[in-house]
């Protein structure tokens, strides 16, 4: 008998990859049709999606798009999408179909509306991973999901679905984790297999019962006439007066929906009602006493209109007090540590201050949500001033040094001087804020291990899911181990950014048959000995050419694909404190090098290094 089941398992795992193989025999020219239809179809105001460029011939370089998985890297066949966190607009893509291979599909945390095709099973005929959670999505939810066999996770949370759940889910032979949390669902859940689904997988949904929520009440089937006489009588009584308060409660009922339903709002924040009363946690004693309700107000009830930024670690909302004060709000993704662990986390970062860190103002944790409140950043981010929606890029020189060396003091003093040292393991320009006077502010420092502890987050961040790949240094690959050579990779990515003026994923400069980031770029041009023409054309020509060079080089020895090769964060401050050293930048808070094992080697290499930038060595 266990024979027989091993060589039906067996037969059926053997099946599936036939059915995949098939599929993938002309799976090339759809698979290609298949991103350009998902493009077409999908507003993307943030701009993840420009590195899908098809003026391309070469085999595979689909695979080196953002979000996209391939079979093998040198063949056009999607193994996965990863198109989490984007902003997207739009409906589901019907032209999903065309990518014949596919086994997994993310689109949560967007803002896709409209209902989910009653035909999803025929568009993704092999996938085992579909997540739509997060989204605005309406209807009910198709029952030819049922027909999705290979189906090992299902999330549909956090979206507007109504209706019952289709009982014939239960009959999913692989479904091993399902959620409809916060939706508008009712009627009878289905019975899953045992730990497929938990009372959480159905929260927020007020109308659903049964096992392992609440039993349903049975319908009363009375058969006497009498009483059923009466009820008529009485019907037929208060008709009038019942027609005319129902219109009333109607109509408010609808207007209460419409409310709940706003697609600016968020049902998380909904669900906080009872709540409010909850004391946000505060560090410092200028910032007044505040509560809950304070932050609900204030960012409109964390209405998706306010959302300023997101990245790994949440979603930042901007926040206007009642007294005008701005504030910034992020909502933590889920983390991997107790409750304990969490306060510890937030002793420890609310005590760490710097002139060149964002600083936490304090926190506050209501039923399962997480949220830390920090002053706000008048000027966004450096991405945002590097590379604006409309227009070119308006920061000159020295404002773009001044930056540098600030942000490079920053993250100097988290690695040497902080108590805890910290890494960061998520440096972008995304990461490093400005305030009104353009004085840079690293935020999400200490984040990163909040979120999770070990490094198992890495392999999705290589692999394409969180869209920064362009900072990842490459041993990440293959360590999975976070490192303060992998920050200085990183922050070089940063600073390359800076001189050239070109994004970290795609470059505008490159031909079309490029298709590598920009670190993979500036090597080629070096191997090239062109590197005079990345430079920013804008910043050429105005008398800063030396320092413009020394940067670069500076950026370069940043980004070498050995870590060894790398020099400290501490002489990468150094190294732009003497580059910028005919500018009037402030010098206050600096930073001492703790002599520790091989920290009298780097100093010398440091000296070395600092008396190439006064002659012509770099």
């Amino acid at each position: 008998m266990v024979v027989a089941r091993q060589i039906f398992g067996a037969r059926v795992v053997v099946s599936f990859f036939l059915l995949i193989l098939c599929g993938m025999v002309c799976g090339t020219d759809s698979d290609i049709f298949c991103l350009k239809s998902v493009k077409s179809a999908l507003e993307d105001p943030y701009n993840y999606l420009q590195s899908w460029s098809f003026n391309n011939e070469t085999e595979g370089y689909i695979c080196k798009f953002t979000g996209v998985d391939c079979w093998h890297p040198d063949e056009n066949k999607v193994l996965n999408l990863k198109l989490s966190n984007m902003g997207l607009k739009g409906q589901f893509p019907r032209g999903i179909q065309n990518c014949s291979s596919m086994t997994g599909l993310d689109f949560s945390l967007n803002r896709l509306s409209k209902t989910i095709p009653a035909d999803i099973s025929t568009l993704l005929r092999f996938v085992t991973s579909l997540d739509l959670s997060a989204n605005d999505f309406t209807g009910e939810i198709p029952a030819s999901l049922s027909n999705c066999t290979y189906l090992n996770s299902l999330k549909l949370d956090q979206n507007q679905l109504t209706g019952q759940i289709p009982a014939n889910l239960s009959q999913l032979p692989r479904l091993k984790s399902f959620s409809v949390a916060n939706n508008l669902l009712t009627g009878q859940v289905p019975s899953f297999k045992q730990g497929v689904a938990t009372a959480e997988s159905y929260a927020n949904n007020s109308g659903l019962c049964g096992p392992p929520l609440e039993a349903c009440q049975p319908k009363s089937s009375t058969s006497n006439t009498a009483v059923i006489a009466g009820a008529a009588v009485g019907g037929v009584t208060v008709a009038a007066l019942g027609l005319g308060i129902g219109m009333f409660f109607y109509v408010r009922r609808i207007s209460y929906r419409k409310k709940e339903e706003d697609p600016e709002g968020n049902k998380w924040a909904t669900s906080l009602k009872g709540t409010k009363q909850i004391k946000v946690s505060t560090f410092e004693k200028a910032v007044s006493k505040m509560y809950l309700k304070d932050l609900l107000k204030a960012t409109n009830n964390f209405s998706k209109s306010n959302i300023i930024g997101s990245g790994r670690s949440g979603t930042v909302y901007k926040a206007i007090l009642n007294d005008g004060t701005s504030l910034m709000v992020k909502r933590l993704q889920e983390s991997q540590h107790s409750e304990k662990e969490f306060l510890t986390e937030m002793s420890t970062l609310g005590s760490i201050k710097h002139r060149n860190l964002v600083p936490l103002l304090g926190f506050c944790t209501a039923k399962k949500e997480r949220l830390l409140v920090y002053k706000n950043m008048p000027n966004g981010t450096l991405h945002d001033q590097l590379h604006p929606d409309a227009g070119v890029c308006t920061m000159d020189w020295p404002l773009r040094l001044k930056i540098a060396i600030g942000a490079a003091k920053g993250l100097a003093w988290l690695h040497h001087s902080c108590n805890p040292r910290i890494i960061h393991r998520n440096i972008s320009s995304k990461c490093i804020l400005l305030d009104a006077d353009f004085e840079p502010k690293i935020s999400d420092f200490g984040l990163a291990r909040l979120m999770d502890p070990i490094d198992t987050h890495l392999s999705t961040f290589v692999n394409g899911e969180f869209g920064d790949l362009g900072y990842v240094a490459p041993e990440y690959t293959k360590t999975l181990v976070a490192t303060s050579k992998g920050d200085v990779y990183s922050f070089g990515t940063v600073l390359l950014e800076l001189v050239t003026g070109e994004r970290p994923t795609h470059v505008a400069k490159a031909p079309e048959t490029f298709k590598g980031n920009l670190v993979e770029w500036i090597t080629q041009q070096s191997s090239n000995a062109k590197l005079h023409d990345v430079i920013d054309e804008s910043l050429v020509g105005k008398g800063a050419d030396q320092e413009l060079f020394q940067f670069l080089k500076v950026a370069c020895n940043c980004v070498t694909a050995m870590p060894k090769e790398r020099p400290t964060m501490f002489d990468v401050y150094q190294l732009l404190r003497a580059i910028g050293s005919n500018y009037n930048f402030t010098i206050e808070d600096e930073i001492m090098l703790p002599m520790d094992t091989g920290d009298a080697d780097n100093l010398e290499e440091l000296i070395v290094a600092r008396e190439g930038l006064d002659g012509k060595g770099m």
